[in-house]
């Protein structure tokens, strides 16, 4: 087995097993995944900057059961930045890696890690999230339902003088995200969250559902807002997915959701072409950041008015 090196942030970082293989059916290797995050690392790692990190790791490839790691185990380098989590169900508290620059992305690589999960809120403000965000998945293999549902959040969301940002998610669906200010805790972010997809959903009765019980759905698009919870995670953008074709999650623009685009559009294969030819469409995300006091107004005025 090879051992591929690289040069991030003054270090050097070695992925053992380089060309051990991850992807079977387009023969992506491990070497491979570390030269498409070192490439993507000036773009990414904005997204991923100061948020606790949930590893997805696959040490035999996608051909095999991965698992999801949150707790940094204690082999990890001392530079390997950690935040110290409050886990509520077991009232103790665990390390758990935040990813603030290339050496650790690929570092993490190198623990066959292909996915991050990112928190919501960041370690500094762990029970204050400044993102808020709703999952699309469809009810079918159809991904149109998903965009209609996308664009009517982000009609609701503008109309409480919100700022909506759109990404596939590399799986089955879609996520739109708001950022905040960080100031509103997970409950009063999740409570919002929930009354506007409320308010979406009732103006969609036929098509879009806001019932968590799937036998309650019958065929309509659940409007998730449910990950908006401590210790809730999200895939981070441009986050490469444990599944055939090696999809990634990528932003875009909200002219982009359209014609053919679905949640695996794009891959390791093609988003080196797009990202050549456009910038990140969430670069400036965080400039869209507002407090939730002035739509929380708005929103209740649309529900009085329903």
């Amino acid at each position: 087995m090879s051992t591929k090196s690289f040069e991030a942030d003054g270090r050097t970082v070695e992925i053992g097993n380089a060309d051990k293989v991850l992807f079977p059916d387009v023969g992506v290797t491990k070497g491979d995944l570390a030269d498409y995050y070192a490439d993507i690392a000036v773009t990414m790692l904005p997204h991923l900057e100061g948020r606790p990190v949930t590893m997805q790791r696959f040490p035999e490839g996608i051909g095999e059961d991965g698992f999801y790691q949150k707790k940094a185990p204690d082999h990890f380098p001392d530079w390997v930045r950690r935040v110290s989590i409050e886990v509520e169900e077991r009232d103790e508290s665990q390390p758990q890696v935040v990813c603030d620059d290339a050496a650790t992305l690929l570092y993490l690589v190198d623990q066959a890690c292909i996915t991050p999960h990112v928190w919501l809120s960041r370690a500094d403000a762990l029970h204050h999230p400044n993102r808020l965000i709703f999952d699309l998945d469809p009810p079918s293999d159809d991904f149109a339902p998903v965009r209609f549902a996308a664009r009517q959040l982000r009609d609701t969301l503008d109309e409480v003088g919100l700022a909506p940002f759109v990404m596939t998610t590399g799986s089955q669906g879609a996520h739109v995200v708001v950022p905040l200010d960080g100031a509103a805790p997970f409950d009063t972010v999740r409570a919002f969250a929930k009354d506007l997809a409320e308010v979406v959903a009732a103006r969609h009765p036929e098509r879009l559902t806001t019932a968590v019980r799937k036998n309650k759905r019958q065929g309509r698009l659940f409007l998730d807002y449910l990950r908006n919870s401590y210790a809730q995670n999200s895939v981070a953008p441009y986050a490469v997915r444990p599944i055939p074709g090696a999809p990634v999650a990528t932003p875009l623009n909200w002219d982009e959701l359209g014609g053919d685009l679905h949640s695996q559009t794009y891959t390791l294969d093609n988003i080196p072409r797009r990202m050549g030819q456009k910038t990140d469409p969430w670069a400036d995300i965080q400039d869209e950041a507002c407090a939730l006091d002035a739509p929380r107004d708005r929103l209740d005025d649309l529900r009085a008015d329903a």
